[in-house]
């Protein structure tokens, strides 16, 4: 399976840096102590770090409101992931525990101050590839059953044409959701070379030493950027 980054993409975002986790046989059922206590100790340093200031002024988050404005998102109206995490716990609010897969995303997320996707992939029979819409994908938001269109030439998170995040990172859909039953993964970590590039490799680094000392699984990790479009594992 691959994750590829199609050229048009990097023609509006050439500095484009993304990491790469992918995990398999993951139990995701159980209770992971290790995970609560990760998600509350970096829940409450960004609540710390971001109170009264204002988040879209951030050095961390600025980047990726530019990038937002390269690829025609406006990031008022769809603010990056990262951007509305930190916007919620700066008004002193908390993360709801989702499961420990999800969990575990978040608390990294938080660490490093990036944007980090979660994807279900343990029935996906195509490539994951971040693209342009087409007009035969379809996107469900989180709990909800509704099929949505995305607006043509939006940049999307796709599986085959199962929209997987709507305005890149802005949300994730019902597709590829990660659930109790999640046992193989993919984790995109969105950055920019020269910018945050440092950020991205930590947050995979660390993303893959919990994984392996938690779950006691083996995880497979890369980069895609300019010059590598294309992420394979076995």
């Amino acid at each position: 399976m691959k994750f590829i980054v199609t050229d048009d993409i990097f023609a509006k975002v050439p500095d484009m840096y993304i990491g790469v986790v992918v995990a398999h046989n993951v139990d995701n059922h159980k209770d992971y102590p290790e995970i609560d206590a990760l998600l509350k100790k970096y829940m409450t340093a960004a609540q710390k770090k971001f109170a009264n200031v204002n988040v879209k002024q951030r050095a961390e988050i600025i980047p990726y409101r530019e990038a937002f404005q390269k690829i025609g998102i406006n990031p008022n109206r769809f603010p990056c992931s990262a951007e509305a995490l930190f916007k919620r716990l700066a008004k002193g609010k908390e993360l709801s525990s989702i499961n420990p897969l999800v969990d575990l995303n978040n608390a990294v997320s938080l660490k490093y101050t990036v944007p980090m996707g979660t994807h279900n992939i343990d029935h996906a029979n195509d490539d994951i590839m971040m693209r342009t819409a087409q007009p035969d994908d379809k996107f469900v938001p989180l709990g909800k059953d509704a099929i949505e269109t995305p607006d043509e030439g939006e940049v999307v998170y796709a599986v085959g044409n199962e929209v997987r995040t709507r305005r890149w990172t802005w949300r994730q859909s019902e597709y590829g959701k990660i659930t109790a039953d999640t046992s193989d993964v993919f984790f995109p970590i969105d950055g920019f070379a020269d910018i945050n590039q440092a950020a991205v490799d930590q947050a995979s680094a660390d993303l893959q030493k919990q994984l392996q000392q938690i779950f006691h699984v083996e995880t497979q990790s890369g980069v895609v950027d300019r010059q590598h479009p294309v992420f394979e594992w076995k």
